[in-house]
Parts: C-alpha cells; sequence; structure tokens
C-alpha cells in the first residue's frame, strides 16, 4: 500500500448531506488518538464522580460504611458518564479535556454544532461500545471514515485538529474547528 493511499483512508469521505460535504477531506484522528482523549476522560469522570457518590451516600443516605466501585452496573456511575460526556461534548462543541488532550475534536455529519442531544447520544454511544464488548470501539479500523460505535449513533466523526491547522483551511470549513 502507497503511503498516499494510506493517506487517503484517513480523510473523511462523506455519504450524503450538504453538511457532510463541507467535512469532505478532513484528517481524522488516529486510534491512539482517540484513545489518549477516551482515557483522559474517563480518568476527569471518575474525578468528577467521586465525590458526587461519596456526598450522595454520606449526606443524603447516611451511610456510615461507604465503599465506592467504580462499574457500569451502578446508576450513579452510567449517569455521571453520560452527563459528563455529553455535557463536555455540548459546552466544549466537539472538545472535551481528553479530546484538548489528544488535539481531536467531534464534528457533527448533519450540522455545524453538536446539539444538546448529539452530545448526549454521544455518551450514550460510549456505553454502547463497551457493552460490545469493546467491539464497538475497534469498528474505527473497518469502517472509511474511521467511525465507531458513538460516531454512528450521534452521527459525529473525529477529527485531528493539529494537521487540520498545519494544513491551509479548507473550503467551507473555516470556524469547524477553532481550538477556543
Amino acid at each position: 500500500m502507497t503511503q498516499q493511499s494510506k493517506e487517503a483512508r484517513r480523510r473523511f469521505h462523506p455519504h450524503a448531506g450538504t453538511r457532510a460535504d463541507s467535512l469532505d477531506g478532513f484528517l481524522l484522528a488516529t486510534f491512539w488518538q482517540r484513545l489518549l482523549g477516551y482515557c483522559v476522560d474517563l480518568l476527569v469522570a471518575v474525578i468528577v464522580w467521586f465525590p458526587l457518590e461519596f456526598s450522595w451516600r454520606h449526606f443524603l443516605l447516611h451511610e456510615t460504611d461507604i465503599h465506592l466501585v467504580w462499574d457500569f452496573h451502578e446508576a450513579g456511575n452510567i449517569a455521571v458518564m453520560v452527563l459528563y460526556w455529553g455535557l463536555a461534548h455540548y459546552f466544549g462543541n466537539g472538545q472535551t479535556p481528553g479530546k484538548w488532550v489528544a488535539r481531536t475534536r467531534v464534528l457533527s455529519v448533519t450540522s455545524e454544532r453538536m446539539g444538546l442531544w448529539q452530545s448526549v447520544e454521544r455518551g450514550l454511544g460510549y456505553g454502547a461500545a463497551v457493552l460490545e464488548g469493546g467491539l464497538g470501539f475497534l469498528q474505527f479500523f473497518w469502517d472509511p471514515n474511521r467511525m465507531c460505535a458513538q460516531d454512528r449513533l450521534a452521527e459525529t466523526i473525529v477529527i485531528d485538529v493539529r494537521k487540520q491547522k498545519a494544513e491551509a483551511p479548507m473550503a467551507g470549513a473555516s470556524g469547524a474547528f477553532d481550538a477556543s
């Protein structure tokens, strides 16, 4: 496989729609960038969850022997995860703290800005990817647009921001990847 064909495989190729057409050719994030962003976001979610869960159990449930466990079977854990990812994607317009560290950004294939429900769908999509035994994340390797389960569910792509800034701005994408 030539270097040019490898580079072409990392570019977004739209299947339909005006917004999708405006994203044609965007450089997509690598698997390792996405993994780094996910791990940092997971760490931030646990840091947010811990004091909330402790306070809930201590002050509202009046538990004295508090045993905190992070897993995907506890309602509090799921609520914090979905709220964290949903709100972080919405208010960061596709760039959570983890994505900022990894220098990536989520772009909507359907609109200029990530909507609130689309952001929550993406948070739920992480759960779907995990429930598939991790297969939802591995879909990255066989999808032509490098989309995982959460991308398909929310109709998003993940781009490499640092490469976009290094290259000349593309038509129709002037404000789509600003770091602010």
